[in-house]
């Protein structure tokens, strides 16, 4: 019998589970660590044996920095650390980004490079991250070298959030590898925190991720204004929830085999600020780069100059990690820019503005941002940008502008409210039993409805595999 991708991963998890609990403690990452390399295998056969060389590789250069470190060898510490960090930068720039070069390359004459078709690795941004981290600790002295093999696989290939993140750095979940609580409560807050997750992911993300093809789809010469910002919102709320949901399933399942992950967004679109906007959004993301890049570059302890270089190079890749496209870069300048205005003068100001204007600045920087995130050509990027500023000569609306949002319009309010921390608020103002009550029945009705979502649903994407 050949299963469908939902019933294989339901078996995958309550099989997962009941093995998890019913082991001996000092097994339980043994049979996370097989789950996880069988969670991979299944979606991507080809390249589970990276996944062995990048485990493998990472393990013994974290104990051969510590090694050196407990010698007085801070040189040799130094090479094994920027051995480490080579072969992982190598392995990301090889599979996601040989062919963009090479096609670069081509497209102004030069063909020393060949287009070799790579296939991606799902998850290869987020976990070469992770592992390159690792070592990098180890020589700060954040974190103590792993010595169990098992453990330290059980870490990179730790299957709730191997393929789409959050990034998890190993000083943030190495004694939990090695130890940690399980409880009733703690699994059944894991539970309620999946399935807000998959609520995000299948009723929300999915449904407005339909109306931003149907405009992405659409000949420049169709759009209206009104219908390109009609567009690029419901792509805004697609990422959101997308990404968003993803990382609360990967808490969730997290928490029901007792490890703790930190969040991963913050009511983003809530922000008043750009750079509000980036405290709040992908956050192990950025505070990645602000650990491992931002400050040994020196970060703001220098001149303004430097600072803006520093910042250059941060948000330059940045955006280069999102995809190998020239549009993500473009997108990691844009908010260099943006940034960097904040920095110099402009935050000061925002934080005196009545709070909507303020919020309204923000939004409308932000959209702006996932339109030339969102379309990889540029010259299609560059003609929905005039439509969306009424450059292009476009009607302001239409019949299918009115048509899209009249059918649109419930679950586009539904994600708006549900982008803001209002349900939550409401929520903890509930005495203990009416949320208890509460929990059971949307989880519950979460459970039915996606169930019944995924027997009969086909469009089914996640935006952040291809990362």
């Amino acid at each position: 019998m050949v299963f469908s991708t939902p019933v294989f991963l339901f078996l995958f998890l309550v099989f997962t589970m009941l093995v998890y609990y019913l082991v001996p403690r000092k097994l339980r990452n043994v049979v996370v660590l097989l789950a996880s390399l069988v969670f991979y295998y299944w979606g991507e056969q080809q390249y589970v044996a990276i996944m062995f060389l990048s485990t493998a590789i990472d393990y013994t250069h974290g104990l051969l920095v510590e090694r050196c470190k407990s010698r007085g060898n801070d040189k040799g510490a130094r090479m094994a650390v920027a051995s480490s960090v080579i072969f992982n930068l190598a392995l990301l720039l090889f599979f996601k980004y040989w062919d963009f070069l090479a096609g670069s390359l081509q497209s102004v004459g030069l063909t020393f490079m060949p287009v070799l078709n790579i296939h991606l690795p799902i998850g290869i941004s987020f976990y070469t991250f992770q592992t390159m981290s690792y070592t990098i600790d180890v020589y700060r002295g954040d974190t103590r070298a792993q010595r169990s093999i098992v453990n330290f696989g059980t870490f990179v290939t730790l299957f709730p959030q191997l393929i789409a993140g959050p990034i998890i750095k190993y000083k943030d979940l190495g004694d939990q590898i090695d130890s940690r609580e399980t409880t009733v409560d703690k699994f059944g807050s894991g539970v309620q925190i999946f399935m807000v997750g998959l609520a995000k992911k299948l009723l929300i993300a999915n449904n407005v991720g339909m109306l931003w093809d149907s405009y992405k789809a659409m000949a420049v010469g169709d759009l209206t204004v009104a219908g390109a910002w009609l567009g690029v919102i419901a792509f805004s709320l697609q990422l959101y929830f997308d990404f968003s949901g993803y990382s609360d399933m990967a808490v969730g399942l997290g928490r029901m085999l007792g490890f703790e992950f930190l969040p991963n967004f913050n009511y983003p679109y809530i922000s008043k600020s750009i750079t509000e906007f980036w405290r709040r959004w992908h956050i192990s993301l950025s505070t990645w780069f602000r650990e491992y890049l931002y400050f040994p570059l020196g970060g703001n302890r220098c001149s303004k100059g430097r600072m803006g270089f520093n910042l250059f190079i941060v948000w330059a890749a940045t955006g280069i990690w999102h995809g190998a496209s020239w549009n993500f870069l473009l997108w990691g300048l844009y908010f260099w820019a943006l940034l960097m205005i904040e920095k110099f003068f402009l935050l000061n100001f925002l934080k005196k503005v009545p709070g909507v204007i303020a919020h309204i600045y923000t939004l409308f920087l932000v959209l702006v941002s996932w339109t030339i995130f969102a379309i990889e050509d540029f010259s299609h990027l560059g003609a929905y940008l005039r439509v969306m500023f009424g450059l292009s000569g476009a009607p302001l609306t239409d019949s299918a502008f009115g048509y899209y949002l009249t059918s649109y319009l419930p679950i586009l309010c539904v994600a708006a409210v549900a982008s803001t921390p209002l349900g939550v608020t409401v929520y903890r103002k509930l005495s203990p039993k009416a949320a208890c009550a509460v929990s059971l029945t949307l989880v519950v009705a979460v459970m039915v409805v996606c169930t019944a979502y995924l027997v009969d649903g086909t469009y089914n994407p996640f935006l952040y595999f291809r990362f």
